[in-house]
């Protein structure tokens, strides 16, 4: 049965009452007899137990299996976070081949 919150307009006087859905409202305070107003209630809350509430309850094998992997290899340090590799300078020319580079014996004479 829901709970409903009450308030007295003449004592201010607040209480709670679990009425059927069905009921009417309670219109008289059980303190003064002065006229009460139903309050919007915040609610209540509550807590699923168990398993199947959660979307990674139903995941296919093929899924976690996937999730698995991709979490092994961010782990290593390949994933989304790895910086970037430098790319390698280019060596410079070595003389003494048919280029005719410099310091050489290079050919007319």
């Amino acid at each position: 049965m829901p709970t409903y919150e009450y308030q007295c307009e003449k004592c201010s006087h607040r209480f709670e009452a679990s009425q059927s859905i069905k009921d009417a409202p309670l219109a008289e305070c059980p303190r003064c007899g002065g006229r009460i107003k139903r309050l919007i209630g915040g609610g209540v809350g509550f807590l699923f137990k168990g398993s199947g509430f959660y979307s990674t309850d139903y995941r296919s094998a093929s899924y976690r299996k996937r999730a698995k992997e991709e979490s092994g290899t961010k782990a290593a340090g390949e994933g989304k976070g790895a910086p970037p590799a430098k790319p390698e300078k280019p060596s410079p020319p070595q003389g003494g081949g048919e280029g005719g580079g410099a310091g050489g014996s290079g050919g007319s004479a």
